[in-house]
């Protein structure tokens, strides 16, 4: 049993997550933003918890953090204003991480996206760029941190039913990885308790592996 904190408590995975957690036993507390969340965020099991992670210093959310022993970094704009993307893709993210470090924490799963990396290919004139290149900078800044981090990077997220099943996928394989939002929950709760996915870029899609036996085949 572990004290998980959600970063982005009301996204879409977040709330598939954190029953998951609170089911198996682990405490869970559910960060967000906006407080007419609170209800769906409080339905999940979680302790939920308003506060803008835009806004916030790094010592205010290692204040936040205190106690944890994972964080999930789950969190994101939503695109439309490259601005408010590297605000919180980006800027908020990299705040987190070294926030997670100054309070003690060592787990940390940033959840990202197939194809991440500083080799995006996104063109700076593209919409999508944007999230790219700020998914590629915290997600280095994780990688750099010291801390025991794992990047799960699901392909295009569905709605679909949790199948419990995925493929891992390389990255610029060309195929289109479509993801349940259900299954990338499903992996990110595995990962935190799987000692060999720490350190790792997993990228992968809805599939055929189940993901337990998935996360540990190249571990």
């Amino acid at each position: 049993m572990s004290n998980v904190t959600i970063i982005g408590g009301h996204g879409k995975v977040a709330l598939l997550l954190a029953p998951l957690l609170t089911e198996r036993g682990d405490t869970v507390t559910s960060v967000f933003r906006n407080p007419d969340h609170t209800s769906d965020v409080a339905a999940t099991g979680a302790d939920a918890v308003v506060a803008d992670v835009e806004r916030l210093s790094r010592d205010e959310l290692a204040e936040l953090l205190q106690g944890a022993d994972a964080v999930v970094w789950s969190a994101g704009a939503g695109g439309g204003n490259a601005a408010r993307t590297f605000a919180v893709d980006r800027d908020a993210a990299v705040r987190t991480i070294d926030a997670a470090k100054q309070a003690g924490v060592r787990r940390f799963v940033m959840v990202s996206y197939v194809g991440a990396g500083q080799d995006h290919g996104v063109p700076q004139d593209n919409p999508f760029y944007a999230y790219a290149q700020a998914k590629a900078d915290a997600d280095d800044h994780l990688r750099a941190s010291g801390l025991d981090w794992t990047i799960v990077a699901p392909g295009a997220l569905t709605l679909e039913e949790p199948t419990g099943r995925i493929d891992l996928v390389t990255k610029g394989d060309g195929g289109a990885h479509e993801t349940s939002r259900a299954n990338v929950a499903r992996v990110v709760a595995a990962a935190l308790t799987e000692p060999a996915t720490v350190g790792r870029m997993i990228e992968f899609s809805d599939g055929d592996t189940p993901i337990e036996e998935a996360l540990t085949a190249h571990g």
